[in-house]
């Protein structure tokens, strides 16, 4: 049997996810469709997993100048952990879908 909905969201990203809640607060019986994973490419591959690599490397940055901030590392210089980098990346993207799954699920789409 079919459905019936008033607004059906193409795609879950930043735009999608955000309009399909409002939709609903609005009292229109929304639907969001989703290839992959909710918050789409920028919240899951782009957008925000690129920020957390680069916050990892603005970090190690940052511990290569510890002694111009009057503080040491012992055992020497910092190296990053690959793995440990990207894991921490997909962490932020799970825990932000997670976030988007939240607020589908609170406003009924």
């Amino acid at each position: 049997m079919a459905e019936s909905y008033d607004v059906i969201i193409i795609g879950s990203g930043p735009g999608g996810y955000v309009t399909a809640v409002r939709s609903a607060q609005l009292g229109f019986k929304t639907a969001i469709v989703e290839r992959e994973h909710l918050g789409g490419i920028c919240l899951n591959w782009g957008c925000i997993p690129t920020k957390a690599l680069l916050r990892s490397a603005e970090i190690m940055h940052y511990s290569d100048h510890l002694k111009d901030y009057g503080l040491k590392l012992e055992g020497g210089k910092v190296s990053p952990d690959t793995a440990a980098v990207v894991d921490r990346s997909r962490k932020v993207s799970l825990r932000l879908n997670n976030g988007v799954g939240f607020l589908m699920k609170k406003n009924k789409v």
